[in-house]
């Protein structure tokens, strides 16, 4: 028996994935409707407010972040056993030729173009690549790396650290005050 007058799933007459009926549920309220519309894709576009969110839980479009990052390096999310940090690398400038002995490391480019370089010792960087946007790079614990912007416009990535490496809240908005940063550590 049918009861046209019902929505689904009262109305058992009608396939729900028949494309004829299409727009018989398009007017059912969600808890009846068989896929619910998805949100707009605009909505992932919003302005994402850069800061530290660890240790808490969180979520973020890691695209949009990376792309709306102008800063040389943000701590994104610090935890005590992983790091999420945005970079914005400059044209013609680099990360720096840099070793983290007990940190693995991943990398995903995001936008842009650049060239990667990497070996086991800093005056033998026998690996290279040539990396761009959707480029993921693994580099191991005591690896040396360095990634170069090749490209006409900023490298934006994000680089996952285990465990981390930098400390909670980092910001450096250039390469030289990563650098500073990082000889008042050393000192």
């Amino acid at each position: 028996m049918v009861y046209p007058n019902y929505p689904y799933p009262y109305s058992a007459g009608r396939p729900m994935n028949s494309p004829c009926c299409w727009n018989y549920y398009r007017g059912i309220p969600y808890p009846y409707y068989p896929n619910p519309p998805m949100p707009r894709q605009d909505a992932w576009r919003q302005a994402i407010h850069l800061k530290d969110y660890g240790p808490d839980p969180f979520v973020v479009n890691i695209e949009n972040a990376a792309e709306q990052n102008s800063a040389f390096r943000l701590a994104l999310w610090t935890g005590e056993h992983l790091q999420v940090t945005l970079m914005s690398i400059n044209v013609g400038e680099d990360i720096g030729l840099e070793m983290h002995p007990d940190v693995d490391q991943f990398l995903r480019i995001e936008e842009g173009q650049g060239l990667v370089r990497m070996g086991r010792t800093r005056d033998r960087l026998d690996f290279e690549a040539f990396v761009s946007e959707d480029s993921a790079i693994v580099v191991p614990a005591g690896t040396w790396h360095n990634v170069i912007n090749t490209g006409y416009r900023p490298l934006k990535l994000y680089s996952i650290y285990a465990p981390p490496q930098h400390p909670h809240g980092t910001v450096h908005q250039t390469k030289a005050d990563a650098e500073a940063a990082e000889e008042l550590v050393r000192s």
